[in-house]
């Protein structure tokens, strides 16, 4: 049985700031929309996290992996998420 955060699911939308590591302190933070995250076990309540690196309009830059303390991480604020596009 496992206690603690939810794990985060692909295509959420997170804050990665100084809570989650002290390598996102300050203007380090970054927002990153969820694509997978590590099955390895780990150092306890720490995870591995692959995503792309959101701008401030949304739009995904970079593609990381980041190593983060699971009780760090918080939902980005709402103007980073674009709703989906619709298909005509």
């Amino acid at each position: 049985m496992r206690f603690g955060p939810p794990l985060p699911e692909p295509g959420d939308v997170l804050l990665i700031g100084e809570r989650a590591s002290v390598q996102f302190a300050g203007d380090r933070a970054l927002i990153l929309r969820l694509i997978s995250r590590s099955r390895e076990p780990t150092c306890d309540g720490w995870i591995w996290l692959t995503g792309y690196v959101l701008d401030e309009r949304g739009n995904a830059t970079t593609k990381r992996e980041v190593y983060v303390q699971l009780d760090g991480l918080r939902p980005a604020p709402t103007r980073h998420t674009k709703p989906p596009r619709r298909r005509r």
